[in-house]
């Protein structure tokens, strides 16, 4: 799925295959009020691409179809409906899209009972691993293969890999590491957007002196039953950032324990911002507040002049109030998450990858269409703000949301550094309960950052 805004993860016993299945912690674009068919989805059905780079699949396609299994649905399935009427009209294969929200829940009885689909859009790596296991999911063909190589980083194929073999290709993706802003207020406050952790806290200190009344930063980390995952993305960029890709994959990988020093240390360096009581909450109250302030709302008062910054992905483009400017120089923009130490620009954010359950050469040949710049630049034109993709063939120019463009500038820099969301990939026990749990204490009840770590290190499967 195009994954927009973390809403839950549960644990879900996959029938008789005894997965435990972690569903992506982040929720569909149609759950983050993001309407992503409000794209040119029209022009792009009549659209003409090159019919000859699918003659390698063979010449006996007509007729044939492909089922693709997905967890988007309506009205997010246009664009994807869009970009495959040229496919159709090149090769005659048919796709029959199926779009369901028991996607997570029903992939593995399918495959389980034999009924596998032919192709199925997976929003995390974790769930890859699961399905490689059953032995049911098919490698792709060399094409698609050396697609991945020419327009994705080294990152994105791991990730789309099981034990150093590649199984699927990347699709979309989505960005976490962002601070919203206004742009008109720093204007005429004459501020400036920082690029360090330093000119952060600098620029949050000044904000403090000039404006006694206004709390610089505004937060919410309520999400009803998966409150405290906001919380959970500010420890991942922190860690990232500060410590580099090697620990933070070894962080996931409970190589080093989750109360690791420099964890402690990561989560303390994000509490000089969210427990400092002279920065938070703005627009809302004291620390505490940021606990029952829901993600939805936590922005808006940078709208209202309540606030100046605020910590959330790409996707919180669409929680703005209705005639709030997105631009560069508008209402609200939005910044890179500033580097720490000598560490350069990175990102963490998430996904989905397309694995195959077939190799009929109608699969393969749909396979390959979505590996390419002419699928990936066809959905961007089709798809409303909030889509985007790592494809380095996309033109972001392609993309309606400047948001959106920004995201794909820093996916597509050969010098920025990204992971997948650490949360999404730790065993559901730590990710999407022990994790959000603590969190919380952390910031609702003050709890201390090593008795937070520990509780969650106590919790982690054995």
């Amino acid at each position: 799925m195009t994954v927009l805004t973390r809403a839950r993860r549960l644990a879900l016993l996959a029938g008789g295959l005894g997965l435990v299945l972690s569903v992506n912690a982040c929720a569909t674009a149609e759950e983050a009020g993001v309407d992503e068919g409000a794209g040119a989805g029209n022009d792009v059905a009549s659209s003409e691409i090159d019919c000859a780079q699918f003659e390698q699949f063979g010449s006996d396609l007509d007729g044939t179809e492909v089922e693709v299994y997905t967890s988007i649905v309506t009205p997010e399935d246009q664009p994807f409906l869009d970009t495959f009427a040229p496919f159709t009209e090149c090769t005659g294969i048919e796709v029959n899209y199926n779009g369901t929200k028991q996607f997570e829940a029903q992939l593995p009885v399918r495959v389980q009972s034999g009924n596998a689909p032919d192709i199925a859009f997976l929003p995390q790596p974790g769930l890859l691993a699961q399905m490689v296991a059953t032995g049911e999911v098919v490698a792709p063909p060399k094409a698609v293969a050396d697609n991945v190589d020419a327009n994705w980083s080294e990152a994105w194929r791991e990730y789309g890999s099981v034990d150093g073999t590649f199984y699927a290709a990347p699709l979309g993706a989505n960005t976490k590491s962002f601070v919203w802003y206004s742009p008109k207020a720093f204007t005429e406050a004459g501020y400036e957007v920082p690029g360090t952790w330093d000119e952060l806290i600098a620029l949050t200190d000044r904000m403090v002196a000039d404006n006694p009344d206004v709390k610089p930063w505004c937060a919410g980390i309520n999400s009803g039953e998966a409150t405290g995952w906001p919380a959970t993305d500010w420890l991942e960029d922190v860690v990232l950032h500060e410590y580099g890709p090697d620990v933070y994959d070894q962080w996931i990988a409970h190589e080093i324990p989750f109360n690791d020093p420099r964890i402690v240390a990561a989560l303390d360096r994000a509490g000089t911002i969210l427990r400092n009581p002279a920065y938070v909450n703005g627009g809302f109250g004291d620390v505490s507040s940021i606990a029952t302030t829901t993600f939805q709302d936590a922005g808006v008062p940078i709208t209202q002049g309540n606030c100046w910054l605020h910590r959330q992905a790409s996707f919180y483009q669409a929680n703005w109030p209705s005639g709030t400017e997105v631009a560069e120089d508008g209402d609200v923009f939005a910044f890179p998450f500033p580097t720490i130490g000598s560490n350069g620009p990175s990102v963490v954010g998430g996904g989905e990858f397309v694995a195959a359950f077939a190799d009929r050469p109608e699969v393969q040949a749909l396979q390959y269409y979505l590996s390419t710049s002419d699928w990936v630049n066809l959905k961007a034109k089709a798809s409303g703000p909030g889509w985007l993709s790592a494809n380095t063939g996309l033109d972001v120019n392609n993309l309606t949301s400047p948001i959106d463009r920004l995201a794909a500038e820093q996916l597509q820099d050969e010098n920025t550094v990204f992971r997948f969301d650490a949360s999404d990939l730790m065993p559901a026990a730590i990710g999407s309960a022990a994790e959000w749990k603590e969190l919380t204490a952390w910031i609702a009840s003050g709890q201390s950052t090593q008795t937070t770590l520990d509780n969650i290190e106590a919790a982690w499967p054995q």
